[in-house]
Parts: C-alpha cells; sequence; structure tokens
C-alpha cells in the first residue's frame, strides 16, 4: 500500500481527527523551546564557570527553530494563519532562511519528494564520500549557499525559478532585503557589544552540525520513487529530539500527510508504523549505517 492509499483508507473522521489545528498545542511548544533557549542564553550572559559548554547546546537550540519554520510553511503548527506567517518569518531571520522563498521551496520538495530533476533538495547532493559527509555536517557549505542565496534573492533573479510562481518573485525579493538590512544592523552592533556574537552567530555555528546529521536523515539512502512511506525515513528517537524537532522525526508520516500537525504525528504514527518502508532506531545508528556504506 502506498500513502496515498494509506490515507484514503482511514475513516473521514478520523482524518478530520488528525488534521485538527491547535493554537493551545503550539503556543505551549513554542514557550517550551523559547525556554530552552532563554535557559542557555541565561548562562552564556551570566557567565558561571564552564559557560562555554552552553554554547553548543544554545545553538542546537537555534538550529531546530528550522523544524518550526519547516512546518509553517505547512500553515499546520498553529491554528491562525497569521501565527504561522509570523513565527515563521522570524525563524527564517534567525536562520539564514528567507521564508518566502523556501515556503515554495518546501512545497516543490513535498510535491516531488526524492524525485531526480524535481524534487529541489536534490540540486545539492546527498555526501557519497566521508569526506564530502565532514564538509557537509561541518555547516561550511549550507552558510556559503545560504548567504549567496539571500544576495542573489535580494538583488538578481534567482538561479532556478521552475518552483516560484513569477507573482511571489517581488515579496521573495522584499523580504530578502529586508533580511540584509537587519543583518547588517546586527554586525554594526558588533562594534558596540559582543552579546550578538555570544548569543546568537558562534551557537548557530556550532549548533548546524547536528542539524545537518538530523536532516541527512530524512530521505538519505532512501528510495527514489513516488511512495512517500518509502522516500522518506521515520526515525525513532527519544522525547528530547522529539521535543527540539517539533515531533518530525515521525518524517514519512510528515511526508505521506503533510496536513497532519506536529503535536497529532505521533497518534498518526500509531496508525501507519506497520506500513513504514525505511526506518531508523535513532540518529546515531543511522549515521553508522551511512558512513559504512561511503568510502
Amino acid at each position: 500500500m502506498d500513502h496515498k492509499a494509506l490515507i484514503q483508507h482511514l475513516p473521514p473522521e478520523l482524518r478530520g481527527n488528525l488534521t485538527q489545528r491547535s493554537n493551545f498545542a503550539g503556543v505551549l511548544h513554542l514557550l517550551g523551546h523559547l525556554g530552552a533557549i532563554a535557559a542557555t542564553s541565561a548562562v552564556v550572559l551570566f557567565a558561571p564557570p564552564f559557560w562555554w559548554l552552553a554554547l553548543p547546546v544554545q545553538g542546537i537550540f537555534l538550529t531546530f527553530l528550522f523544524t518550526l519554520e519547516h512546518e509553517t510553511t505547512h500553515k499546520t503548527p498553529f491554528d491562525s494563519p497569521w501565527i504561522n506567517e509570523v513565527v515563521g518569518r522570524i525563524c527564517g531571520l534567525l536562520l539564514l532562511l528567507p521564508f518566502e522563498w523556501f515556503r515554495y521551496f518546501h512545497l516543490s520538495h513535498h510535491k516531488y519528494t526524492n524525485q531526480p530533476g524535481w524534487d529541489p533538495e536534490l540540486d545539492s547532493p546527498k555526501p557519497e564520500t566521508r569526506a564530502n559527509w565532514a564538509l557537509h555536517v561541518s555547516g561550511v557549505p549550507f552558510w556559503a549557499g545560504q548567504m549567496k542565496l539571500i544576495v542573489r534573492l535580494a538583488f538578481l533573479r534567482p538561479v532556478d525559478t521552475s518552483y516560484l510562481p513569477e507573482a511571489a518573485l517581488p515579496r521573495i525579493r522584499r523580504e530578502a532585503q529586508v533580511m540584509l538590512g537587519i543583518y547588517e544592523i546586527a554586525l554594526i552592533s558588533l562594534l558596540l557589544s559582543p552579546v550578538l556574537f555570544w548569543l546568537w552567530i558562534l551557537p548557530l555555528i556550532l549548533g548546524q552540525p547536528f542539524l545537518r546529521l538530523y536532516l541527512l536523515a530524512e530521505h538519505g539512502d532512501c528510495p527514489q520513487v513516488a511512495n512517500m512511506l518509502e522516500n522518506s525515513r521515520t526515525t525513532l528517537t527519544n522525547r528530547i529530539v522529539r521535543f527540539l524537532a517539533w515531533n518530525m522525526p515521525f518524517h514519512a508520516e510528515h511526508h505521506s500527510y503533510p496536513a497532519v500537525p506536529f503535536h497529532k504525528l505521533p497518534d498518526l504514527h500509531e496508525i501507519v508504523r506497520e506500513e513504514l518502508q525505511m526506518t531508523a532506531p535513532g540518529y546515531a545508528a543511522f549515521t553508522r549505517d551511512y558512513l559504512a556504506r561511503r568510502p
């Protein structure tokens, strides 16, 4: 059974329950995530003994806002559309990931998941050697690519507009220009105070490798077929990772039924888990298997 047939077999009442969005669930989860960021920020600011150990933790908390921005492109973490829009844009600003552009990029990825020539995520090939894997996980290609992307979106026509509606280009350009302006102000502020360096810039650099490892498990080494139960991987991890990633380790479930908000994905997992074709018992196990297949 492929993902379409599986979802169609669900009773209408169950589908309605699974796709019920909730401001309460979304805001509560967001407050928990922001609380974690506030806690590590306080450690960095007040600098008790060994305070520097909080820097990579702060980075993990910040970089995993990606999973929230990702879900806001589907308009599912909150019931109110405006909350999704505002939260998505703030996350994009913090992560150098323009929300307007990413919305279309990501929806195209969902439409053509793991299909060569169609899925824009495959424009950046997965690492096929251990050396390329190390470079990929470092985050260096990501930062270089995002800075180049934002400049191009702000001042030039994007190289690939196949997934960008012509009508959206002015909005995408304005957002990129505003982001560059804010980044310029942030850099100037470093001349007066290093706070943003310690709370934002350095933690993002330190946290990015953890996000790269996480994202590689979503589709890495999955079959390039149309069935979402095969081309996406669910990683069976612990509650802490699921919390930080807004339940997106249930990734095959998310791709099979993207209208299901994060807080309902565990329920969907219980329904479809026997049909999942690609799973991993954890991110360490996935990484070991991935590297074992690379020279």
